[in-house]
């Protein structure tokens, strides 16, 4: 059994930056993915970035492409996002996955989320 714990979130001004974590406790699978989701109030989870295990693989949504970074330390158990020139529409609660097969579109854990909120 793995639980992730997401950290990092805040408020910050449009423009700014700002780096979430999503540490792993028990034994994490490194041979499946880690990635992240957003769901702002009202709206439906939207998937953002994920990154595979051996080949270092990534994949990255329009609406962050370029601005978002994702990367993971197996030996720590960790998923990072590097969120750059962030935009008031990226206000929203922030979510890692992990023993994941993106292909497939299977997460099997989720973490509880961090608040991200950045102001005009």
């Amino acid at each position: 059994e793995v639980q992730l714990v997401e950290s990092g979130g805040g408020l910050v001004r449009a423009g700014g930056s700002l780096r979430l974590s999503c540490a792993a406790s028990g034994t994490n699978r490194g041979d499946r993915a880690m990635g992240w989701f957003r769901q702002a109030p009202g709206k439906e989870r939207e998937e953002l970035s994920c990154i595979g295990s051996s080949d270092g693989s990534t994949y990255y949504a329009d609406s962050v492409k370029g601005r978002f970074t994702i990367s993971r330390d197996n030996a720590k158990n960790t998923a990072y996002l590097q969120m750059n020139s962030l935009k008031p529409e990226d206000t929203a609660v922030y979510y890692c996955h992990a023993g994941s097969r993106w292909l497939t579109r299977e997460y099997e854990y989720w973490g509880q989320g961090t608040q991200v909120t950045v102001s005009s």
